[in-house]
């Protein structure tokens, strides 16, 4: 692995020590129990303060990107409040131990984004312990794949645009009276908004959704000097592949379809984030900003 985000080095050739294997977790997933552990940039991240004295709110902050964004954020200077489901707390608190040994506040709140009143809840804890909000991460996301649509339940169509857009509604109408001019709001999207895989139907078409909702809402907000961006990942190694989220037999080739060969690893996401959320991204609106190895996109 490299000594830090800044090492040059070749990056097809990057975490060659991480090799998925096949295995499948039931419920959310777990980063701590994946066969291969994911790189979060807990030992590799170096910060250099591009987020001094930030507030922000990071859902989805156990594990995967929403993981290595809290930490990247909490080592360049911002206090982080981070949202996961109750049954992820063990990873949860992996997390808040690397955030407040950055020196920065940790804010661990578990909950069910899939509930309107909790999600408005949620930005109302973040916004009185952090003492106030600045940057806003729509990260949190379902991914369930169904081979053939006759056996994607209603339950779980809901259940996604629940997750993946009705909470990005609900959290970012909730933090819009706390988000001055300066503020930034940061949507995740995927490669499969562009390249839709056929058994991923209902979580590609949220990942579009997402797509045209940082668009009209980046041109409605720019005005008042709030910027929204996206970040769209490609194949990450995260729980979520192993939940469901890819076929269990698929997993030891994850990722090998891209131009560069490999998976991408959470830690490789965080400096998007952490550019869209600083000063150095502020002629930047509406913008999806693509980190996917090298895929295509239109």
């Amino acid at each position: 692995m490299a000594s830090d985000q800044y090492a040059f080095e070749d990056p097809s050739k990057k975490y060659a020590d991480i090799n998925p294997s096949a295995q499948y977790q039931a419920g959310p997933g777990l980063d701590s129990a994946l066969n291969d552990t994911a790189d979060h940039g807990e030992k590799s991240y170096r910060g250099l303060g591009r987020l001094a004295g930030r507030k922000a709110l990071v859902t989805g902050g156990d594990s995967g990107i929403g993981a290595a964004v809290a930490i990247a954020y909490a080592r360049e200077g911002a206090d982080v409040a981070v949202s996961y489901l109750p049954e992820e707390e063990k990873d949860a608190q992996k997390v808040v131990a690397l955030i407040e040994a950055a020196g920065q506040k940790a804010v661990a709140l578990p909950g069910d984004l899939t509930d309107a009143a909790f999600c408005r809840e949620l930005i109302a804890i973040a916004v009185k312990e952090l003492g106030g909000l600045d940057i806003l991460v729509n990260n949190a996301g379902k991914q369930q794949t169904v081979a053939d649509l006759a056996d994607l339940t209603d339950e779980q169509f809901d259940e996604t645009f629940k997750t993946n857009v009705y909470a990005m509604f609900w959290l970012t109408k909730a933090a819009l009276p706390h988000l001055g001019a300066g503020s930034t709001i940061i949507n995740t999207t995927s490669i499969q908004a562009y390249s839709p895989s056929e058994s991923l139907v209902d979580y590609a078409s949220t990942k579009a959704t997402i797509n045209a909702f940082t668009k009209a809402l980046a041109q409605q907000l720019a005005p008042k000097g709030i910027r929204v961006n996206a970040v769209a990942p490609g194949p990450i190694w995260t729980p979520l592949q192993t939940a469901g989220g890819q076929p269990t037999e698929a997993l030891p080739e994850f990722g090998e379809a891209t131009p560069l060969g490999r998976p991408g690893q959470p830690a490789e996401l965080a400096p998007a984030y952490v550019f869209l959320a600083s000063g150095e991204s502020s002629y930047v609106v509406g913008e999806t900003l693509n980190v996917n190895g090298g895929m295509p996109t239109p």
